[in-house]
């Protein structure tokens, strides 16, 4: 068991934190033009703790980590902001509240509501586990699998071949799932549909390559910008970004609309 409760494991490699402190050591030696990782003793001294504290931090000891702190792990590392929000959320994620939303809740009724009314781009919303919630009509007609009982975005640019025609430059657009699906896994390491998923989407050559290939981790797909080929909708390539809002109160639920780039 390691730091944030996170199981260590091959299905959960590179997603637990010391894991990703080394690679993330790796990767600030790069930024700064060197030939190995950053030593542990340097990160140590930019945090200005002891080298001690930090071993002990990256071999998965139970270390207190005040906000604070992960602040001046992030310097001493030099993060980027999605890789700065997994960290933090190993501090926050102690008195969070996951709760999927309940089904006879009203204002999710609204919600819904709000989905199904949208009619100028494709419009969906997805649970933390890229389950489709909702989603209107234009997103049915674009992605007819949405209809399909227990259909999932993850599950579906993963490992279904159809998205690997639909989706242009789709192996660099998988690695971009796999990193949000690491965040994820980040923010609720136990959740059985979480692993689950990685599980399944893993089985897959390719997929298992690009999880392989480094640590990178996106928290959310906010402007992300991506093209789709989709015959039966338009004859020419349609140039995409997605816009991801937030519900308030709903706790790794997402809405999110493909405008035109």
């Amino acid at each position: 068991m390691g730091i944030g409760g996170i199981r260590t494991g091959r299905q959960l490699e590179f997603a637990d934190l010391p894991a990703l402190l080394r690679a993330w050591r790796a990767e600030a030696g790069e930024k700064l033009g060197r030939d190995k990782a950053l030593p542990q003793k340097e990160v140590a001294r930019r945090m200005g703790v002891s080298e001690r504290w930090y071993r002990a931090l990256e071999s998965g000891a139970q270390v207190a980590l005040t906000l604070d702190t992960l602040t001046r792990l992030a310097d001493a590392l030099d993060l980027g902001p999605d890789e700065r929000t997994a960290l933090y959320w190993y501090r926050l994620s102690e008195v969070s509240d996951e709760r999927p939303p309940r089904s006879g809740d009203s204002r999710f009724a609204r919600l819904r509501e709000f989905v199904d009314a949208q009619t100028t781009f494709p419009t969906y919303l997805i649970d933390h586990a890229w389950n489709v919630i909702a989603y209107n009509d234009l997103m049915a007609r674009w992605f007819p699998w949405v209809r399909a009982s227990q259909a999932n975005l993850m599950r579906w640019v993963l490992a279904n071949p159809e998205s690997r025609v639909w989706i242009v430059d789709w192996k660099r657009q998988a690695s971009l799932y796999l990193a949000q699906l690491r965040f994820a896994l980040v923010r609720t390491p136990d959740d059985p549909t979480l692993t689950d998923l990685l599980t399944t989407v893993l089985r897959d050559p390719v997929c298992r390559e690009l999880w392989d290939a480094g640590p990178r981790i996106i928290a959310f797909r906010q402007g992300g910008c991506f093209r789709l080929s989709l015959p039966h909708v338009s004859q020419t390539e349609l140039a995409v970004t997605a816009q991801v809002l937030l519900p308030a109160y709903r706790p790794g639920v997402r809405l999110v609309a493909l405008m035109p780039t």
